[in-house]
């Protein structure tokens, strides 16, 4: 394989990684819309998607493995390498939550809401706006875009405890409730299992562009 091959070859792997992180984010967002509006079609469209990430998974594992084998890698190939290879297995995880979201939308979707939901949605946008700039630090290998990234991730942290405050509140005063406080708390749990994922992803990129391991899952 020539240098012009191999770096093609990363290129290529580039993309699929950005087309992956693409779907995932799209089966973030209406995995969330699904669930407000009680929408059972959108909620078995998201866990059909996962289809397209498992897929994208294995191919872009099968072309990381091909272009290491093929080629002596420098030691930044060998880094983006890893680091794709990581990134995949985050974004994989992040629509595995999505589908678990989903999926409570089918175990609710005939139940009234006990309250209106207003933190879930909100953690949702926050988390939205993570993936972008975390994906856009990777493309730009932009360190200050995945500091900032991951700071948001204290946002999430506070509304997720607010929620399960509420919740809780909720189940005391109508014990009939809790079944559906307790999956909403698992949604809130996914949302917030997703937002480290995120930060899991700006940490491999300050791995690519510095070589160092960062740990800001504190």
């Amino acid at each position: 394989m020539t240098r012009k091959a191999f770096d093609y070859a990363l290129k290529e792997i580039h993309n699929d990684v950005l087309r992956m992180g693409s779907i995932v984010e799209k089966q973030i967002h209406q995995c969330i819309e699904s669930l407000v509006n009680q929408d059972e079609e959108l909620a078995l469209q998201t866990i059909k998607n996962d289809d397209l990430v498992d897929d994208l998974q294995r191919k872009i594992e099968d072309k990381c493995i091909k272009v290491t084998a093929k080629e002596q890698p420098l030691a930044i190939d060998l880094r983006t390498i890893f680091t794709n290879s990581k990134l995949i297995m985050d974004l994989e995880r992040m629509a595995d939550h999505a589908v678990d979201i989903a999926k409570i939308t089918l175990r609710l979707k005939n139940e009234k809401y006990a309250k209106r939901l207003i933190d879930i949605p909100e953690m949702s946008d926050i988390i939205d706006k993570m993936i972008k700039m975390a994906l856009d630090s990777y493309v730009h290998r932009d360190l200050d875009k995945a500091y900032e990234a991951c700071k948001m991730d204290d946002e999430i942290d506070r509304l997720f405890k607010n929620v399960i405050n509420d919740m809780v509140k909720i189940t005391e005063k109508d014990k009939s409730k809790a079944n559906q406080m307790i999956q909403l708390m698992f949604v809130c749990k996914y949302l917030e299992r997703i937002a480290d994922r995120v930060t899991n992803i700006c940490e491999g990129t300050i791995y690519l562009v510095t070589g160092e391991q960062k740990d800001l899952n504190e």
